[in-house]
């Protein structure tokens, strides 16, 4: 029959235990329980959830059918083979399941059956007594042996009815029974030599089983005295792993007889057991007990040796004693550790508590020796959680990062409390697998990246870096260009990213004069799931080149050639022209220098390089310069490597006085119109007398409200604060000194204006050359209204601003526009903003000043006459003309407004002088 017995024991949920019980010498096959079912376990989920059996609790005998959970016999099992003589025999297995983690205990207990019958040693067993023994005295007899434990273990023994003996059954400490023969009457050797007698062993089993043996008293002669021992009982403490030949005890047994009959002999009892024999020894002259073999606590902790004396005389009487030896446990056993089951690798975004191996930790020592203190050696992101009993669950103690440690050598260490200490210890390697938690991050945030222009299309211009600390798909990194438009098209058609390396390649060939730079933003996207991304900014820096010779802006003239006029009189150092280029390239490949390439052969002219101005070197005399007019070839060069040059050509004709240089610039303005005639249209010649002739309407009003106001304001359409810092600087030098301006203080003045709608631009013109040393350098504020269709057209008004040289800002309300005369370049106001240092070079390059030398001797005034005398309308300058006054009056301080009127339009440029 099988006794189903099952108790569940709780810890924390997760390991449970449970019982049966199985007779021995069950057939293979034999059912001993269902687990699954005495659990409760669902048994569709059985392999689904891996249910199976911890591989070291594992046994032949019996076997688990890991689909339904049936425990059965695999094989006959002897109990006497498994327990020996233990009175409880069971056999231990563990099973589990996973998902979630359930651990549980199955214990089987082996009932003992009575298949052994009780056996002696021998089948003759012979005593001898003395005939001399009296009533009561006891002969022990040799013990039988069944390997049976429990009900069916040995109970009694029996002996043939007689009237000598009788049999006296005792039980030892450890359960086994002996027998010791009693004399109940005085023998007779004369009358019976020897006695025999059927000795029984009885079990009880039901039936009970017997054994058998032939009991043979032989009856001696008499020995008066028998050997005595100090005490019936020995104690010994011994301890375990005691080297061979150790003293156990040394036994002393005395005999009052003499000679042969008082010689003692010790020796072990016939009834003691073969495994003391092969641990202990003793000496059969002087009685000493030694150590023969290894003893071992965890085998045995208490052994039992029988000894008797016996003397040499003839019918000599045995004495008995017992020696009970304790052993006394010695920390000799470390920890064993033993994993049951053990995650290769965990995700890295497990959550705290899970588990990641299940271990157990036994010690076979006893009290303190055997208790275990367990532990995970360093720093690990794990612990240990107690189950059951020594089980242990490894689990994940806080978050794991796999970029800081992508795995770990877990070492559990188990030490116990004995001295000394010993331990032991264990290691697993957990493998921590990624997870996509890192987006790419790129090297730098912003790339700046330097091409220079006419590059090749498609060639590599840079690379962009990112970098993941994921692995596998979550570090494999692509890269993209985010959609954008740069000058109204697609980035993607100026660049291009391979999107594995993150090279980027220029599609066109970039052109600094039309683009400087450019900025997008670049992309760098993992494959993990969920894909990760972050961005870089590249900003592409185009670098020049010298790719743009200088473009000659002025003068101009016709097929290519301008004419300019050069009085007779002038003096060295008389401005002819100047030459205005420009270059579209910047920086040094911008920088322009002026040189007379051709025509200067007798030095004539000198060449400013820097600023392209054209001065005579000397006075004209008829000796040396008996032609009429110079042609001459101006070169201009940039500083670019390699250099780039243009060249202009100046035909300078030489001239009586200025009204025949104006009549040489009339019929070349002749000439201008009749061929621009030749090429425009009648609209756009309608269109420009409209616009010119309501510019002229417009101005000669503001010239006549300038007129009224006693104070010199200037009106400005963008800086209120500074045309009022002008108005003040103005009326102040109106209040201290009156000056007639000459027209030897005009200044031509060409600027380019664009303007898209009504609006009103500010422009300062430094002037060069001075009346004297006691003449005071004029500066001019602007005011220019313009209409739409003003776009190719500047309309200027000139006035005096201001005689003071003060650099003190503090007396500079205008800023740069209305300062005093300095070397220094003046701010340049466009569209209400002032122009950056680079941004006045590029506008002072794009306009041009033609300036007339205001000198105080008589040639420079008389320059200024023959001009007054063709624009005031007078044939010849007279003593009330009003430029004669001028020139007369040059040491006057008093400062008279005068406005200038410059029209520009279709390269013609048309000037009037208007005074109130």
């Amino acid at each position: 029959m099988i006794v189903v017995l099952i108790a569940l024991c709780f810890t924390d949920g997760a390991l449970s235990q449970i019982r049966y019980s199985v007779p021995e010498e069950a057939e293979h096959g034999t059912l001993v329980g269902n687990i699954a079912e005495d659990l409760g376990l669902d048994l569709t989920k059985l392999a689904s959830r891996r249910f199976q059996v911890v591989p070291s609790s594992r046994t032949p005998y019996l076997e688990v059918n890991l689909e339904n959970g049936v425990l059965f016999v695999n094989e006959k099992i002897d109990r006497e083979q498994i327990c020996k003589q233990s009175a409880s025999c069971q056999l231990n297995m563990e099973v589990f399941l996973e998902n979630p983690l359930e651990l549980f205990r199955v214990e089987i207990e082996v009932v003992d059956i009575n298949d052994n019958p009780p056996s002696f040693p021998e089948t003759d067993i012979t005593v001898e007594i003395s005939e001399s023994a009296t009533p009561g005295t006891r002969f022990p007899l040799e013990s039988a042996f069944d390997p049976d434990v429990g009900s069916n273990a040995l109970r009694t023994y029996d002996i043939t009815t007689n009237n000598y003996f009788y049999l006296d059954v005792q039980t030892q400490t450890d359960g086994n029974k002996f027998a010791e023969l009693v004399l109940e009457k005085p023998l007779d050797r004369e009358q019976q030599a020897a006695h025999r007698y059927v000795l029984t062993a009885v079990d009880g089993g039901q039936p009970p089983r017997t054994g058998t043996a032939l009991l043979v008293v032989k009856v001696l002669d008499s020995n008066d005295n028998v050997p005595v021992f100090e005490q019936p009982v020995y104690t010994v403490s011994l301890s375990e792993n005691v080297p061979v030949g150790t003293l156990v005890i040394q036994l002393n047994a005395t005999d009052l007889d003499e000679g042969l009959n008082g010689e003692i002999v010790y020796s072990f009892s016939n009834h003691i057991s073969s495994r003391v024999k092969e641990l202990f020894g003793i000496d059969p002259r002087t009685g000493r007990i030694e150590v023969r073999g290894e003893v071992d606590f965890e085998e045995s902790s208490l052994y039992q040796i029988f000894v008797q004396a016996k003397d040499l005389g003839p019918n000599a009487v045995p004495a008995h004693c017992k020696v009970l030896v304790k052993v006394a446990d010695v920390n000799d056993n470390a920890p064993e550790i033993t994993f049951s089951t053990v995650t290769e690798s965990v995700s890295e975004k497990a959550a705290p508590g899970t588990v990641i191996a299940l271990l157990s930790v036994t010690d076979r020592d006893a009290e303190e020796n055997g208790q275990i203190h367990v532990e995970i050696l360093g720093d690990v992101p794990f612990k240990l959680k107690s189950s059951f009993r020594n089980y242990f669950t490894i689990v994940t103690d806080g978050l794991l990062n796999r970029e800081q440690a992508d795995s770990y050598s877990v070492t559990v260490v188990a030490r116990d409390k004995g001295t000394p200490s010993l331990a032991s210890s264990k290691s697993i390697r957990v493998q921590v697998s990624d997870e996509n938690d890192n987006a790419p991050t790129f090297t730098q945030s912003v790339y700046d990246v330097y091409v220079t222009e006419n590059n090749v299309p498609g060639a590599y211009i840079h690379a962009v870096t990112a970098l993941d600390p994921d692995v596998g798909q979550n570090a494999l990194i692509t890269y993209s260009i985010l959609e954008c438009d740069i000058q109204g098209m697609s980035v993607k058609t100026y660049v291009s990213i391979n999107e594995e390396t993150g090279y980027l390649y220029a599609l066109r060939s970039f052109d600094y004069e039309q683009l400087k730079d450019f900025t997008f933003m670049v992309r760098a996207k993992d494959s993990g799931d969920p894909e990760l991304s972050s961005n870089a900014t590249v900003k592409v820096i185009i670098v020049d080149q010298n790719d743009n010779a200088p473009l000659v802006l002025a003068p101009l003239g016709k097929n290519g050639t301008a004419k300019e006029p050069l009085p007779r009189s002038a003096e060295p150092g008389y401005l002819v022209t100047r030459v205005v280029a420009m270059d579209a390239d910047d920086g040094e490949n911008a920088r322009l220098s002026y040189s007379i390439q051709r025509g200067n052969d007798n030095g004539m002219f000198r060449m400013d390089w820097r600023t392209g101005e054209l001065r005579t070197a000397r006075r004209v005399s008829a000796k040396r310069d008996p032609h009429q007019q110079y042609d001459l070839v101006i070169e201009v060069r940039d500083h670019g490597q390699p250099p780039l040059s243009s060249s202009a050509s100046i035909l300078v004709m030489l001239v009586d006085s200025m009204a025949e240089g104006r009549g040489v610039g009339d019929k070349v303005g002749t000439s201008k119109a009749k061929d621009g005639a030749l090429d425009l249209t009648l609209i756009l010649i309608i269109a420009l007398g409209s616009v010119s002739f309501i510019f002229l309407l417009v101005m000669i009003v503001l010239a006549v409200r300038c007129q009224k106001d006693k104070k010199l304001n200037i009106y400005t359409c963008l800086t209120s604060e500074c045309c009022l810092g002008c108005s003040s600087c103005c009326s102040r030098q109106g209040r201290s000194r009156k000056k007639k301006l000459s027209k030897a203080d005009i200044m031509l003045v060409q600027s380019t204006v664009n303007v898209s709608g009504p609006g009103t631009a500010q422009v300062p013109v430094e002037e060069s050359g001075s009346f004297g040393s006691h003449h005071q350098n004029q500066n001019y504020c602007y005011q220019v209204c313009l209409t739409p269709e003003s776009a190719k057209t500047d309309l200027m008004f000139l006035k005096p601003c201001s005689p003071s040289r003060s650099t003190d800002t503090d007396h500079n309300p205008c800023g740069a526009i209305g300062s005093g005369y300095t070397d220094q370049q003046p701010d340049i106001i466009s569209n209400g903003s002032i122009l950056s240092n680079e941004t006045k070079h590029q506008r002072t390059e794009l306009s041009y000043l033609v300036e007339r030398p205001r000198r105080v001797n008589s040639s420079a005034f008389q320059e200024a006459d023959l001009v007054s005398s063709k624009d005031s309308g007078h044939g010849d300058s007279e003593q009330g003309d009003s430029d004669h006054d001028a020139t007369n009056r040059g040491h006057s301080s008093g400062p008279q407004r005068l406005f200038v009127l410059v029209v520009r339009a279709f390269g013609e440029e048309f000037l009037w002088w208007l005074e109130p």
